[in-house]
């Protein structure tokens, strides 16, 4: 597949994953605005801020007006942006509510209305809730357990309702993303025991046996670079899971504890009330797409393990910008 040089705004692209995938978009030869409010830091994007092909707007998604002004003469949209996981949005729903859902029918709206010809949107695994089925797939009902996962699952609604020909929608439902980023995320379950397993020593596990599916930040960023160059009716109004593999939290402790080193880390489980468990198939986005990932939790964790030990993550456990829960209570938005 061969980029054809697309105008792709991407919302959130200040975020964990935009930080990763903005300067992919540009080497591929894309023209990239960014529209992000840059609440974790101005130098995310420091490795590409010269860049010809990159325009950095500080803006916020629910203002329509930006929104009309930036959509004008873009050719996708990759929309990252949200009050990013369960405990961020339980904060201020109110909050949550006003950027992961009303601003997203408007987005949408203003998409099509300004000639955008392709929408992808970044829902979450997350919206399956709790499944026996050993194999979730696309076609099983959801069953959010979450407001935040509730309202993924509303948008994907409101944007599939868009779907038409010369506006191509696509939902994608990635696992939770995993591995370094220059706006790094600690508040993750394989950065969390990554982190605590080089710098404490020491891995605590909350129940461990619940089921948490990863994909490597290298890999979903991959996938979205790709997501603009299927052809239209490979994609159009469809819904892919994208994943690696189903893991308990216990037997993801096991794998960093072995890339960290196991003769230095020590694993300890505790009692949890959190009994959320996700487990997803990705075999659609495989055998449709040809999409597989080549990157494993363990290379995110060694990747992760290298950066620490280099000292490119200064003062892991206390600074704010690698917790959103700890960055959102100091900001007002």
């Amino acid at each position: 597949m061969k980029s054809t040089g697309k105008h792709v705004l991407v919302t959130g692209g200040a975020g964990y994953v935009g930080a990763v995938l903005v300067p992919k978009l540009l080497a591929a030869g894309h023209r990239v605005t960014v529209v992000d409010l840059y609440i974790f830091g101005e130098h995310v994007l420091d490795a590409v801020k010269g860049h010809p092909g990159l325009r950095q707007v500080r803006g916020d998604i629910r203002d329509r007006g930006l929104l009309e002004r930036e959509l004008a003469g873009v050719d996708a949209v990759i929309h990252l942006a949200c009050i990013s996981n369960d405990p961020s949005f339980e904060l201020d729903p109110v909050l949550g509510k006003s950027i992961n859902y009303d601003a997203f029918s408007p987005l949408v709206q203003i998409s099509k209305d300004q000639g955008v010809r392709r929408f992808v949107y970044a829902s979450s695994s997350s919206v399956y809730g709790i499944k026996d089925e050993e194999n979730v797939t696309e076609e099983l009902a959801l069953a959010p357990l979450t407001d935040y996962s509730k309202y993924k699952a509303l948008c994907e609604d409101v944007l599939l309702k868009a779907q038409a020909p010369g506006f191509t929608t696509l939902v994608l439902r990635p696992a939770t993303v995993c591995g370094y980023s220059p706006r790094l995320r600690l508040d993750l379950t394989v950065n969390i025991l990554t982190n605590h397993a080089v710098n404490n020593r020491r891995i605590t596990v909350f129940g461990g046996g619940q089921k948490r599916p990863n994909i490597h930040i290298e890999d979903v960023t991959d996938l979205y670079v790709r997501s603009l160059e299927y052809a239209d009716d490979s994609i159009a109004g469809e819904i892919f899971n994208a994943g690696y593999e189903n893991h308990t939290v216990a037997a993801l402790a096991e794998m960093v504890r072995r890339t960290v080193g196991e003769e230095q880390v020590t694993i300890e489980t505790t009692p949890t009330n959190d009994h959320r468990s996700y487990h997803i198939s990705s075999e659609k986005i495989k055998r449709r797409l040809g999409f597989e990932p080549r990157h494993t939790v363990e290379g995110a964790s060694a990747d992760l393990t290298r950066a620490f030990r280099a000292g490119a993550i200064p003062n892991p456990m206390d600074d704010p910008r690698y917790y959103n829960i700890k960055t959102m209570l100091g900001t007002r938005l």
